[in-house]
């Protein structure tokens, strides 16, 4: 496994210390590099906004290696359908993950959503938490 990409859900529990987070950070960083759309970021600093803060927010943004497609992700988007259905936003995270690595053979995908989650199985990701 070379990487990790990951979704918002995961990024927040670890910043806000939720149960099994330290675990999750553990298995994330043991995968090398992270990845993610720049849609985690406005969700992330919306998390933090909600919870007052802004304590580790860039130190967590500096980890991640940004996905920004140079073209629409229609067939990443008609893959994931054709499986199964999801939010949206989480259909684009997990469109943005294919775009990286079609076969999910190459990237782990790392997500506390359990619909998320099993569509990511569904078109080959492994998926963290374990």
């Amino acid at each position: 496994m070379k990487g990790a990409y990951v979704d918002t859900s995961c990024l927040a529990a670890i910043a806000f210390g939720e149960p099994g987070s330290a675990e999750l950070a553990s298995q994330i960083s043991d995968l090398g590099q992270r990845y993610s759309s720049n849609l985690l970021e406005a969700e992330l600093r919306a998390a933090f906004k909600r919870e007052e803060t802004s304590e580790g927010l860039e130190e967590l943004l500096d980890q991640i290696a940004w996905i920004l497609p140079d073209r629409p992700l229609a067939k990443e988007l008609r893959t994931l359908t054709d499986v199964g259905n999801s939010r949206g936003a989480d259909l684009w995270h997990l469109a943005c993950a294919l775009f990286l690595d079609p076969k999910g053979q190459n990237l782990a995908f790392a997500s506390l959503d359990q619909q998320q989650r099993s569509l990511a199985r569904r078109v080959g990701f492994e998926v963290l938490p374990a």
